[in-house]
């Protein structure tokens, strides 16, 4: 099974930037699509940007215009750029397959707060 490790996450202030990394074991390519979720303590896991295997990206409403999913073939590795970062963007974020039946395990994720 495909292990998905995060990366990138930290302190930032508002209207700062973080990109954040996901480094897959195994090829993430041809599968279903792969997004980054976030979660914050006592709500459910949200998914903010998927990436299809057609490049083909979609984006929450409250992220739209600010954040960018990419990924890197030769490195296994999807990314979210996030730009203009808001106090309610900190959360947990954790990428995965989009579709119950597509996930892995849950990696530990990393931990983006955006200060004011």
């Amino acid at each position: 099974q495909v292990q998905l490790v995060e990366s990138g996450g930290g302190l930032v202030q508002a209207g700062g930037s973080l990109r954040l990394s996901c480094a897959a074991s195994g090829s993430i390519f041809g599968r279903n699509p792969i997004g980054w979720y976030r979660q914050v303590p006592g709500k459910q896991r949200e998914l903010v940007a998927s990436i299809s295997s057609g490049e083909y990206t979609n984006y929450a409403d409250s992220v739209k215009g600010r954040f960018t999913i990419s990924r890197d073939k030769s490195k296994n590795t999807v990314y979210l750029q996030m730009r203009f970062l808001k106090l309610e963007d900190t959360a947990d974020y954790y990428c995965n397959f989009v579709g119950m039946s597509a996930r892995v395990a849950w990696g530990q994720g990393t931990q983006v707060t955006v200060s004011s």
